[in-house]
């Protein structure tokens, strides 16, 4: 049984991040909760809200969300329907990171899965968000769809990597299940600026990589390119990867891949999954 948490706010991209849940694991059986996290203030309202005691404020809030997700979960409904999947819901009203912490520790879940926009999308990916705030400050499991990615079997999936850090064993038997129960191939990728060899601690944690993915389909791909961001938009293209994995451990790594892009060319963030696996 896999515990999942979605937080959703009603929007296209996150009915897009649902949609893309249910058919990931159509496989498994798995209980998903779909929360909704207002940040309201009752200072701040209409005219006519700013006289309301703050608790009458907030509940009437809740009310509404909670019409929403009884809405939302009647829209679930409609897809095609997988006896092994169930859903609860929940509204709150508060701080949206500190709320998905308490809910991961309560509900043990394994993984998150969150909606980005994919119109701008760089802009929507950035440390301010609510999604940038969930991977860098939430121990747990994060899979980013962005809107304008439309759900297929990851059959090819991309591991940036700098080989600089060990890595748990925890986090590749995660890795693993993901391609093994979608029959996936793994690309391993390596961005250098100067084209250097790699040191004896790199070569010790490629040989790792080697050896615990012996038994699937992978490959190591290296690109001498100074932007990492732009290495990677290439990688995405030349490989036609359906999901990128990476490891929350190297946070530099992932920030300059996740959060920097500023050239307009550099589109993986609108339609190329992430999935970030804390150890």
């Amino acid at each position: 049984m896999k515990n999942i948490l979605i937080p959703t706010d009603f929007s296209e991209n996150a009915w897009n991040a649902i949609v893309y849940a249910i058919s990931l694991f159509k496989k498994n059986e798995c209980s998903f909760y779909l929360i909704h996290v207002n940040p309201i203030n009752p200072n701040s309202g209409s005219e006519g809200t700013m006289f309301l005691p703050p608790e009458i404020f907030e509940e009437s809030i809740l009310k509404k969300s909670r019409k929403k997700l009884k809405l939302l979960l009647e829209k679930i409904q409609k897809l095609p329907l997988n006896t092994k999947h169930t859903f609860e819901t929940k509204a709150m009203s508060g701080f949206f990171t500190d709320y998905i912490k308490q809910e991961v520790i309560d509900k043990k879940i394994d993984l998150i899965i969150m909606g980005t926009k994919g119109a701008s999308g760089i802009k929507a990916v950035s440390l301010g968000s609510n999604t940038g705030n969930v991977i860098t400050k939430v121990p747990c499991a994060v899979l980013t769809v962005p809107e304008n990615a439309k759900y297929s079997d990851p059959k090819e999936i991309g591991f940036p990597t700098d080989f600089l850090l060990g890595y748990d064993d925890k986090v590749m038997k995660r890795i693993k299940e993901l391609v093994f129960l979608h029959k996936s191939a793994l690309r391993f990728l390596h961005v250098t600026s100067k084209g250097d060899q790699l040191s004896m601690e790199q070569i010790k944690n490629r040989e790792f990589l080697k050896d615990y993915f012996t038994d699937t389909t992978y490959s190591f791909h290296t690109l001498k390119e100074k932007k990492l961001d732009v290495a990677v938009q290439h990688f995405v293209e030349s490989c036609n990867l359906d999901m990128i994995v990476m490891v929350a451990k190297n946070l530099n790594f992932l920030e300059r891949i996740l959060f920097r892009p500023k050239v307009e060319k550099i589109s993986y963030h609108t339609s190329v999954p992430f999935l970030v696996i804390h150890e």
